[in-house]
């Protein structure tokens, strides 16, 4: 069954260029001039993917971004201005799981809605399908995150980055080998994606984001998931 991207642009050139080169890769576009329209073309249908631009009327990008992580972990790629580095920051930390800089070529555009897609698909893996950390719970089966007795929402790149951690606890993992394994080695450089996906997670999985448990920054070395031992001593 056909992927159905929604695009979310004002400007119809852009939603005309979207469609015309994502179409003869075989996905289902349909599309929204402002984000109220967005937000009901996406209650009103499965959608797999918004691409949504950040200056609209009505309700800009990171409004509706927001709203829609208010009930769902659709893959989501924010359409930013050239040169806006603070856009791409709070696109990602509003909820976008990754960002396209306008004007963009054709094939970073069909690259970076593969790797997206791709990281929405379930994982599999040999992993014993419980997984505790302390207070924390990862049941693989299910794809369900719990912190003590809550369950946690998580997006698709959330998920896949905190298994990174499970599966390496104890170890140092460096920010490029998370970036090659999460997201895909053609985001190796894109750290700042990084920086901000895990400051989201620590707001969701950590007691305290500040004085973090279960996502511990080495510095200069990359990122650290505490063994248990660590964890009881509390000596990390």
């Amino acid at each position: 069954m056909p992927k159905r991207i929604l695009v979310v642009d004002d400007e119809i050139r852009y939603i005309r260029l979207l469609e015309a080169n994502l179409v003869p890769e075989g996905y289902e576009v349909s599309s929204a001039k402002d984000g109220e329209e967005a937000l009901e073309k996406f209650s009103s249908g499965s959608i797999d993917l918004v691409i949504l631009d950040i200056m609209m009327p009505k309700m800009d990008g990171f409004t509706t971004c927001q709203r829609i992580r208010q009930f769902s972990q659709v893959p989501i790629i924010m359409l930013t201005a050239k040169g806006s580095e603070n856009d791409k920051i709070r696109g990602l930390d509003s909820g976008a799981d990754d960002y396209l800089v306008k004007p963009f070529s054709i094939n970073e555009l069909l690259a970076r809605v593969r790797a997206v897609l791709r990281r929405s698909q379930p994982m599999g893996g040999t992993q014993k399908r419980i997984f505790t950390h302390g207070e924390l719970r990862i049941d693989q089966g299910l794809a369900e995150v719990w912190l003590v007795s809550k369950q946690i929402s998580l997006s698709a790149t959330e998920y896949r980055l905190l298994l990174q951690f499970s599966h390496n606890v104890g170890k140092i993992v460096s920010a490029e080998n998370l970036l090659s394994s999460v997201w895909g080695p053609e985001y190796i450089e894109e750290k700042e994606i990084l920086w901000v996906t895990i400051a989201r997670l620590r707001q969701k999985v950590e007691e305290d984001p500040h004085e973090p448990r279960h996502i511990v920054t080495r510095p200069g070395l990359g990122y650290y998931m505490p063994s248990d031992e660590e964890i009881d001593d509390e000596d990390f």
